[in-house]
């Protein structure tokens, strides 16, 4: 080999790659632009392996020129200053990045402490003092948990509660522990609606109707129950209970209404600041003066859709979620799937709240399944829930409606469909991150939000011209028929079809059975089955043959109307979860009917409630007015 060879002295010969000649001539990232003209003194070196550019280059990495080496001294000196500054910055922050945080931190907390203080002395007797107050705290004992952990209260409390709770549990015997529990929840329930007065059109007798109602309700899922002997009763008796407890503390109490009309009043100013994008994009005068669905609603759901995206990018809405969600898993003993997506479908919609469980969607048994769709069918979402309030329908009900559809979603769903498999998430709530729709950062979020935004707003107006569309056509079709009938007046159409068809629901439900309430409640109960909430909803606010119903029964409807359980809901619903578990499509398809239903009970229920609580219905309806 030429490598071995050796010339006449015994020496060996040159490697031929060290001759000059053979060399190679190009540029690269070891080479500065001397180099190549036979300047080996100019020759620059990597510090280390890895490197992808030497520190010291006079080569542009873009076009491979050496326009650095035409550059004054001044310049380089100065690049190099700024350079040696930035290093001494980050170093600096490097170092005492701690230090920076907690005056960060501090900071913050003597301003929130200096602004409660404040309100406290200047603003109590007018503005209140709990709103502040619940502010106060979150934000100081966020602060606090950055530094301990947050086992220093759950431990003592789970202590209390394990030395406490369990131990009288346990002397009672196991055989008669449902008994009793249902004895104490229905006593709770009896207490807490007929102990107060009675007021204008909610005097007792409504009320007791209200209370058959929501009985002949659960006996029907009972009835109906594909497994009868696997109903957990404790889920049932707790969703129940934390339904009625969410709905005492908001319609009984001043502390309830005032955190519930600060959070309503929040989703009313949503509204305004989307209409100052409104009038940038037209005049000033336009959100004032024009009422179109288009200029109204339509920027405030993109304005509040950018603004989910953008604290759920900041993980706020994940945190939110999760606190829920292992409330409801430790409570009601359902899985952490479960009690992921019934937390998060008020917040983020039925098809968004479905995606948050998406590795598990292809191992849930057919109960979790029906119980995900449920929760979608059960409540609406908060993009919706500012549409809704900016036509003016009762902001609290709205919004406490959402918080009630959790628990009684899963109570219902456990009743019609009980588990009777084993299930993957049992024992443990986890939110896995969406890797795949993930926002490099804060800007790209508020962004994609916008879009998306559009993209919902932009659907829900097409779904509202066809669906009022066909609605029209075929109250055309039956009117024309019905006049060889001489059904003339009033015209039969769909609504009065489904209005007779729901009159025992709204019936049950404890509308006042003076007037003809009942059969226009009725109607509007139909109306939402048939076609969606929003038609139902626009012709409660804006139809002047609902005018004259009274407080009750517009609340009542409020709260019966405040779910996505329809016809057009369906069919999303199977195809979010078809797309996401193509596999288990047979067996979306297979319990959807059951979910949508059993989510139009869980709405009834949250009405049968209100029924029995409020007591200051023109209260609660002239709030939604006023937005």
């Amino acid at each position: 080999m030429a490598s071995n060879t050796q010339d006449i002295s015994g020496s060996r010969a040159p490697d031929p790659a060290l001759d000059p000649a053979h060399q190679h001539h190009h540029e690269h990232h070891q080479h500065s632009a001397y180099a190549e003209k036979g300047r080996e003194d100019e020759v620059a070196y990597t510090k280390d392996a890895d490197s992808k550019m030497p520190d010291t280059t006079p080569l542009d990495r873009g076009s491979g020129s050496h326009s650095d080496t035409n550059k004054p001294a001044g310049d380089v000196e100065a690049g190099q200053d700024g350079e040696e500054k930035s290093n001494i910055i980050s170093r600096i922050w490097t170092r005492y990045r701690a230090q920076f945080i907690i005056a960060i931190h501090i900071v913050i907390w003597l301003l929130f402490t200096g602004w409660w203080i404040a309100g406290l002395l200047l603003r109590r007797k007018d503005l209140g003092w709990i709103v502040p107050f619940l502010v106060y705290l979150a934000i100081s004992l966020r602060l606090l948990f950055f530094y301990i952990p947050i086992s220093v209260i759950s431990r003592p409390m789970r202590w209390v509660w394990h030395h406490t709770a369990t131990p009288f549990v346990s002397f009672i015997p196991e055989k008669f522990r449902t008994l009793l529990g249902a004895v104490l929840v229905v006593g709770v329930i009896l207490i807490g609606s007929f102990a107060s007065e009675e007021s204008k059109d909610n005097n007792r007798e409504n009320r007791a109707v209200s209370l058959f109602g929501l009985v002949v309700l659960l006996f029907s899922l009972w009835v109906t129950s594909r497994d009868r002997k696997k109903i957990v009763w404790q889920t049932v008796m707790v969703g129940m209970l934390v339904q009625f407890l969410v709905a005492l503390f908001v319609l009984r109490t001043k502390a309830g209404y005032d955190i519930f009309n600060f959070i309503s009043t929040l989703a009313r100013a949503l509204l305004g600041f989307a209409g100052e994008g409104t009038a940038f994009l037209t005049e000033d005068d336009v959100p004032a003066k024009v009422t179109w669905f288009l200029v109204t609603v339509v920027p405030a759901i993109i304005f509040f859709v950018s603004l989910v995206q953008l604290l759920y990018y900041i993980h706020f809405i994940q945190w939110f979620i999760g606190k829920f969600a292992v409330f409801f898993f430790w409570s009601m003993r359902v899985s952490g799937a479960e009690a992921v997506v019934a937390a998060a479908s008020p917040f983020i919609g039925q098809g968004e709240s479905a995606m948050l469980i998406r590795p598990f969607i292809n191992h849930l048994t057919m109960a979790e399944i029906h119980q995900v769709m449920c929760s979608g069918f059960a409540t609406i979402a908060g993009s919706v829930l500012i549409a809704y309030v900016g036509i003016g329908v009762n902001p609290q009900a709205l919004i406490s409606s959402c918080v009630m559809s959790i628990p009684a979603s899963l109570a219902v769903s456990k009743m019609r469909y009980p588990e009777t498999e084993e299930t993957l998430t049992a024992g443990r709530v986890v939110i896995p991150d969406d890797e795949e729709h993930r926002a490099s950062n804060a800007l790209h979020a508020f962004a994609n939000g916008a879009w998306l935004g559009l993209k919902i707003g932009a659907m829900i107006m097409a779904t509202l011209l066809c669906i009022i569309s066909l609605v029209g056509l075929v109250n055309g079709l039956l009117t024309w028929w019905g006049r060889y009938l001489n059904i003339n007046e009033p015209p039969l159409t769909l609504e009065m079809i489904v209005g007779y068809i729901c009159f025992p629901i709204s019936f049950l439900l404890g509308v006042p059975r003076t007037g003809d309430d009942i059969y226009k409640v009725a109607k509007l109960i139909g109306l939402k089955l048939i076609t969606n909430e929003f038609v139902a909803y626009d012709a409660l606010q804006n139809d002047k043959y609902y005018a004259d119903i009274s407080p009750r029964s517009r609340l009542i409807a409020t709260y019966a109307l405040c779910g996505f359980a329809n016809v057009g809901s369906l069919g999303n619903q199977i195809g979010v979860l078809s797309q996401l578990a193509p596999a288990r499509s047979a067996d979306v398809t297979r319990v959807a009917i059951s979910a949508m239903l059993t989510g139009a009970l869980s709405t009834f229920s949250s009405a049968s409630i209100a029924g029995l609580l409020v007591t200051d219905q023109e209260q609660l309806v002239g709030a939604g007015n006023s937005s």
